[in-house]
């Protein structure tokens, strides 16, 4: 099936489409499970005018392309039941209240000293009771199940501080650079806010703490050509003028939030994935939103692909780093 076509038939399943509206919400069944969509009409961005039922729309109209980012991963809930001018809240644990078609793993937490529940998305069913649940962001897992311990790729966060995206774009490209140098292939999408996020498939092969120091010998080289513009301090105090070269999102139950995510920011923003040859001056994470990101994948395709694809040598690659070539 073309994107096209499975546009249309997605389109075709909206709530607006369903068999019986009702008090409570507007019943819809998503292959072969009904779900109640309750309070369609809230709105969550309030100066756009964006409601809770355009939020649904979005990630039905999407599900095809995000769900493979999704799959085998546990989910990290946060909610925002309220819209985005009201703070949200994380949530664990929550096996007791999910129907049972909703798939979940128990896994160990330090914090608690004890099993969580986490959700797994693994159909455009579970994530629409997510979206109903208020999870305007989706943020899946590096890794999946069958391997908590070896994440799927390396993620390297650029965070600005009071920086122009053409400066985060600026250091995106050096990121490029290293990561050509040492034959990598790399995968770049908007963060949905200010940042931008850059995947390089691993394949299960390596664990988070190899991922990590991967990460950092690439942010450590990026740092050193562009000392002026980046940082790799954390607090951002320490860092107001500087892009922040995050290369900790390496550990597991780290979370990004996922390509094809909204951000519960103004504008309905979206984690969008991006051509490297659309990484350049001018360009603007705003452009990218619930409205436009549907038509760009219509026309597109997915072109994030790649990250679930088969890994790098990381010694070979890590030993062509050491040189800084």
């Amino acid at each position: 099936m073309g994107t096209e076509a499975a546009a249309k038939e997605t389109k075709g399943n909206r709530y607006e489409k369903s068999k019986n509206r009702h008090s409570e919400g507007v019943e819809v069944e998503i292959a072969g499970q009904t779900l109640n969509l309750s309070n369609l009409d809230k709105v969550y961005w309030p100066d756009e005018g964006y409601t809770k039922g355009d939020l649904i729309n979005y990630y039905r109209q999407v599900a095809r392309w995000m769900l493979p980012y999704l799959k085998d991963r546990p989910q990290s809930l946060h909610r925002h039941p309220n819209g985005i001018k009201e703070a949200g809240f994380y949530q664990r644990d929550i096996k007791s209240q999910l129907p049972d078609w909703i798939e979940t793993v128990e896994i160990y937490s330090e914090s608690t000293k004890r099993n969580l529940a986490h959700i797994l998305c693994q159909d455009e069913a579970t994530l629409t009771y997510l979206n109903n649940l208020g999870c305007i962001e989706i943020h899946p897992w590096n890794s999946r199940v069958q391997s908590l311990e070896k994440p799927d790729y390396a993620a390297i966060d650029l965070d600005p501080g009071e920086n122009t995206y053409d400066q985060v774009v600026e250091v995106a490209l050096e990121v490029k650079q290293v990561l050509d140098h040492a034959g990598v292939s790399c995968y770049c999408k908007t963060s949905g806010a200010t940042g931008m996020h850059i995947f390089v498939p691993l394949g299960r092969q390596y664990t988070f703490d190899e991922a990590e120091i991967f990460a950092r010998r690439v942010a450590e080289l990026v740092h050193a050509r562009l000392p002026e513009l980046t940082s790799l301090e954390r607090s951002p105090k320490q860092r107001r003028k500087q892009v922040y070269i995050d290369y900790l999102q390496n550990n597991i139950g780290q979370s990004l939030a996922a390509a094809y995510s909204v951000r519960p920011i103004p504008g309905a923003t979206v984690s969008t994935p991006l051509l490297w040859s659309e990484v350049k001056k001018g360009l603007s994470p705003s452009d990218f939103n619930i409205h436009t990101v549907p038509e760009r994948i219509n026309q597109l395709g997915d072109i994030f692909g790649g990250v679930l694809g088969s890994g790098i040598d990381l010694e070979k690659c890590l030993e062509k780093l050491k040189s800084g070539s």
